[in-house]
């Protein structure tokens, strides 16, 4: 199933009109119908635009899946795991530096990634 007919599957289930997706997320009514229609593909922050006004988890958007997606699991600096950037000020840290990095030209963004590599690497051997 491509994303515009499960787009406009919830948006059914869940008896929304297209004018309403359009309140919730500011995109114009010809441009959702064009994204449910497939004569448009949505970028990913669009996609999170859906996914927020239809109260959906993103990955129930482009995931085809029996069950949903495992979370990654990042260990914490205590020690423990937990989910890093979900919630809280660290997912508001982690949506910056997204934005931040997709503004970044190729070589730019390898560099800063390069030295954050390095500074975790010598925070791991101190």
């Amino acid at each position: 199933m491509i994303i515009g007919e499960r787009i406009r599957l919830m948006r059914e289930q869940k008896k929304l009109s297209q004018g309403d997706i359009e309140k919730r997320t500011g995109l114009l009514r010809c441009y959702v119908s064009r994204v449910e229609n497939g004569h448009t593909v949505p970028a990913v922050e669009t996609l999170e635009k859906f996914a927020r006004a239809l109260e959906v988890p993103l990955y129930q958007l482009v995931y085809d899946g029996p069950e949903p997606p495992k979370s990654i699991v990042i260990p914490s600096a205590r020690g423990g795991n937990s989910e890093w950037g979900v919630t809280g000020k660290d997912a508001r840290y982690f949506h910056r530096l997204r934005g931040f990095l997709s503004q970044m030209d190729e070589k730019s963004r390898d560099f800063v990634l390069a030295m954050a590599h390095q500074m975790a690497s010598r925070k791991k051997s101190n």
